[in-house]
């Protein structure tokens, strides 16, 4: 590939991601500007908006190397073995119970580590 086509498509993904920028910019300073119309309205044209923001910014590199790693994800994702019910009620169960075991315990040391030191401070009688 030449210097001449790299530069070129350089320029390309620094316009798309300038026009990206713009678009955004222009979307808060629209809002801003018809705070009087109904929220709904609104919201409608954000959803347009960011449609057209996303669609721009997924035809640049870093776009499509984007959703190729949200589209890698996914496939990821569905190869989880998942837990079932049953063994997320138990391992929860397990958790729970140890959880409370060592607050007993770690409440009980703290006790008698302060009876230890208000006796060995003579605050104790």
């Amino acid at each position: 590939m030449t210097a001449k086509v790299e530069t070129q498509r350089n320029w390309g993904e620094l316009l798309k991601w300038a026009l990206v920028a713009a678009l955004l910019v222009g979307g808060v300073v629209a809002d801003h500007y018809y705070i009087t119309l109904a929220w709904p309205l609104r919201l409608v044209g954000w959803l347009f908006l960011l449609s057209v923001i996303i669609a721009i910014a997924a035809i640049t590199s870093q776009g499509r190397a984007f959703f190729g790693f949200m589209r890698e994800a996914r496939i990821e994702l569905r190869k989880v073995v998942w837990p079932t019910r049953q063994e997320t009620l138990q391992i929860t169960l397990s958790v729970a119970v140890v959880v409370l075991v060592l607050a007993v315990f770690l409440w009980g040391l703290d006790s008698v580590l302060l009876w230890l030191m208000g006796w060995l401070t003579g605050q104790r009688s």
